[in-house]
C-alpha cells in the first residue's frame, strides 16, 4: 500500500511540476491551504514491520504493532495530499484552466481541469480540480484519476484519488483502489485541525500470505494545541486469531502528545460484520484482551488462567506509549500522560459494518 501511494505522489508532483503557469504575480496566498493534513507522532504512527508470534508473554509491540501501522498508511495517504496541495501552490495552478500532457510513467495521456463552483456533497465548493486518463474516459469510472474540493479563506477541502487511472502500471491489487482525504481549519468538531482519511477496494492477497492484509479503512484525526486525537477502523475480512472465526475490524481510539511524543490506544477486535456504534460493545465487549481470551479459552478450556494471566499481561486498556514503542497496559506510567488520558475518554470508532462496506467515489 505504501509504494503504490509513494508512486502515485512522485507521478502528481511531476505532473504539476511540468505544467507550471507562466504568468507572474498571480499567486494568491489564501487561495489554497497551507496544510491538507494532520501530522500524528509517531508513538501511535509506526512503519514498522513485524510478524505477529504467539510469545509468552506476548509483547506490548507485537500486539499494538498492526494498529500503529494501519494508522501509518493513513497518515501517508494523506501525506500525499498535501503534498498534491503544495505543489498546485508552488506553480501557480490559480484559475480556471484545462490542459493536457503525457505522463512519462505510463505513457498515457492525461487530462487536467480546474473550474470555479462546484457542489459536492451539499457543499458549493469554490474550486475544484479533476485529472482523468484520457483513454478511459469512457469507461464506467470515466477516467477519473483525481478530484481535488477547496475554499479559500477557511481553509476547507476533499482529495479524491485513484491510483491505477494516475499510474496504469501499479500494481493489479490496486486496479480498483481509492483514498479520500478531508481536511478543515473551520473547527466544525472544536479542532483547530481535522483530517478524515479513507481508502477503499484495496484487492486481498491470499490469506496463506497475508491474513491481516486490509481492505479498508477510515481514520478521523484532530489536533488541539500539542495533542492529537485519532480514532476510527481498518477492515480485515481474512484475519484470524485462535480459532476459526474470521474477518475482524481493527477499531480504535488514540491520542498522543507532539511535544514529549507520548501516546496511547485502545483496540476493540470486532467482527467485520458487527452493526454497532456503541463504546461499549466495540471497545470493551471486544476488547482486544476479551477476544484473545475468549478465543483461547474455546480452543484450550483447560489453560491454567495463571498462564493465561501471563500470556495477556500486556493487553490490559490502554496501551501506552513513547518515542521507543509499548510502554505498559492498563495503568499510566505518569502524570505526563494525564491530558491524552482524559482525551480518549469519549472518542468511539466507526461502525464496524459500514466501514468494512465502504467505497469511496468521485464526483459524477
Amino acid at each position: 500500500m505504501k509504494k503504490i501511494i509513494l508512486i502515485s505522489a512522485l507521478l502528481i508532483l511531476t505532473i504539476f511540476n511540468s505544467c507550471k503557469k507562466d504568468e507572474a504575480n498571480i499567486w494568491d496566498d489564501n487561495y489554497l491551504p497551507e496544510n491538507f493534513k494532520v501530522d500524528i507522532p509517531s508513538s501511535i504512527n509506526s512503519s514498522e514491520n513485524k510478524v505477529f508470534k504467539t510469545e509468552t508473554p506476548v509483547s506490548g509491540n507485537e500486539i499494538y504493532f498492526y494498529l500503529t501501522s494501519f494508522i501509518h498508511i493513513g497518515d501517508e495517504a494523506a501525506q500525499i495530499v498535501e503534498d498534491i496541495i503544495n505543489s498546485i501552490r508552488q506553480n501557480n495552478l490559480s484559475q480556471e484552466m484545462s490542459f493536457s500532457f503525457t505522463s512519462d510513467d505510463d505513457g498515457r495521456l492525461k487530462n487536467v481541469t480546474i473550474i470555479q463552483n462546484s457542489d459536492f456533497e451539499g457543499i458549493t465548493w469554490q474550486y475544484q480540480l479533476t485529472m482523468t486518463d484520457a483513454e478511459s474516459e469512457n469507461n464506467a469510472d470515466n477516467g477519473l484519476a483525481m478530484q481535488i474540493f477547496w475554499n479559500k479563506g477557511t481553509i476547507k477541502g476533499v482529495a479524491i484519488i485513484k491510483p491505477y487511472n494516475v499510474n496504469r502500471n501499479c500494481e493489479t491489487v490496486f486496479t480498483n483502489a481509492m483514498f479520500r482525504v478531508d481536511y478543515s481549519e473551520a473547527a466544525e468538531n472544536g479542532y483547530e485541525q481535522e483530517m478524515t482519511v479513507y481508502i477503499s477496494d484495496i484487492q486481498l492477497p491470499s490469506p496463506l500470505v497475508n491474513p491481516y492484509a486490509m481492505e479498508t479503512l477510515k481514520m478521523n484525526v484532530g489536533k488541539t494545541g500539542n495533542i492529537v486525537e485519532v480514532y476510527g477502523n481498518s477492515n480485515h475480512p481474512n484475519a484470524v486469531f485462535f480459532t476459526a472465526d474470521v474477518g475482524f475490524n481493527w477499531a480504535f481510539v488514540a491520542a498522543g502528545e507532539t511535544e514529549s511524543n507520548i501516546g496511547l490506544a485502545e483496540v476493540g477486535l470486532p467482527p467485520s460484520d458487527l452493526n454497532s456504534d456503541s463504546r461499549t460493545v466495540i471497545l470493551e465487549t471486544y476488547s482486544l484482551k476479551n477476544v484473545f481470551t475468549n478465543q483461547i479459552y474455546s480452543v484450550w478450556p483447560g489453560i491454567d488462567p495463571v498462564n493465561m494471566a501471563v500470556y495477556l499481561q500486556n493487553t490490559d486498556a490502554p496501551g501506552y506509549f513513547n518515542s521507543t514503542g509499548f510502554v505498559q497496559g492498563g495503568t499510566s506510567p505518569g502524570s505526563e500522560y494525564n491530558a491524552i488520558d482524559e482525551a480518549i475518554n469519549d472518542l468511539v470508532p466507526y461502525n464496524p459494518y459500514i466501514v468494512s462496506n465502504m467505497h469511496v467515489q468521485f464526483k459524477y
